[in-house]
This record gives structure tokens, sequence and C-alpha cells, in this order.
């Protein structure tokens, strides 16, 4: 378990839908979310919506997925599935996409110092926990899962959900905080962003 291709890779993928073709746009991609999420080696997948309408960021689309490894992910990239799923929402969105991506869970642990400049949006702070709660969930059970087996329901969630919050708050967030400070609070210039392979 520590080669880094066997740690988890999440993308984070960002489209813009045309104006007025919202609707149609959700439909092909909550498509696509579920074909990617039925694909080998897709951990899961989920589409954040736009939020504050304020906020510029908050017109675009995020589709989060998650990959047991880099191999998995590569696969998916290069299956027919995507290329017609792509085909399928092309026509509805504007712009350029944007794809991030973060594998295994080194990375977090980097330290990165510096005071928090603002508030992030609330798609920001949803997919960032998300990030952190995933692969925690996943790390205690594959540590405590036969340990627990034989516990009953109510205290077996209960036990995961403790250790959640607390490695949550004291170890997991802080970090992901620090490392992902330049995308959660960017400076307010314009700068243009990378398009890049969409997932």
């Amino acid at each position: 378990m520590s080669h880094a291709s066997t740690h988890p890779v999440l993308l984070l993928v960002s489209r813009r839908a045309k104006p007025g073709h919202e609707a149609e746009f959700e439909r092909r991609m909550e498509a696509f979310i579920r074909t990617a999420e039925g694909y080998p080696g897709c951990l899961g997948a989920q589409l954040v919506h736009p939020g504050d309408e304020e906020e510029v960021e908050d017109t675009l689309y995020h589709a989060l997925m998650a990959f047991g490894d880099a191999d998995s992910r590569n696969a998916w990239q290069g299956s027919t599935e995507r290329a017609a799923g792509l085909a399928s929402i092309e026509p509805y969105i504007e712009g350029q996409v944007v794809e991030r991506g973060i594998s295994g869970l080194a990375h977090w642990f980097q330290p990165h110092s510096g005071a928090k400049p603002g508030q992030p949006p609330r798609w920001k702070v949803a997919v960032v926990t998300w990030l952190g709660i995933f692969p925690t969930v996943y790390i205690l059970f594959r540590l405590l899962g036969d340990a627990l087996a034989s516990w009953s329901l109510l205290p077996r969630i209960l036990l995961l959900t403790v250790l959640v919050v607390v490695i949550m708050t004291w170890l997991v967030a802080p970090q992901l905080t620090r490392l992902l400070k330049p995308w959660l609070f960017p400076t307010p210039k314009k700068g243009g962003q990378k398009a890049s392979d969409d997932s």
C-alpha cells in the first residue's frame, strides 16, 4: 500500500452550461456521472451544482470523480463510454473545461502556512469536505473493518463517525486547507486558467 499508484485518484472537472440549456446539460451530466460510477475502478462520482449566484465561479458545474488508482482513471479517460458521454455533453457547454487532480494521500500532509484571507464559496467547502471524508472513511474501513465485523450496526457507526470527526477536525481538514489554500482563497487577479482534458 506504499506505492503512489495504489492510492485513490480524485478528479475535479469544472464546466459552464450554455445559458438556457442548463436543464438538458444537467440531465446529460447526470447520465454521464452514472456511467462513470459503473465503470471498473471508479469508487464514486458526484455532480456539484452551482451555488451562490452572486459568485462568478458558482456559475460552474463541478464533476467530482474518485478512482482506485491512476490506472483505473487512465482506463476511464481512454474509454469509449467516456468519449460518448463527452460527445453528448459538448453541445451544451461553453468556455473552457478545467480539470484538477489530486493523487494519493501524501500530498495532504505537506505543511503550508498563511492566514485565511476570506470565506470560500460553499461549493468549494463541500468539495474539500468530500475530499477529506472519502479517504478517511475508506482507510478506517480498511483498518477496522475486520475487527468491527462482529459488532452490531449502531456501535460500529458510533465509533466510526466519532473517529471521522476527530481525524477530520484535528488532522485532515487543517492540512487540506493549507494544501488547497491557493484554490480556496485565490488572489484577486484574473489569471487565465489552464484548460485541460476533461473527465
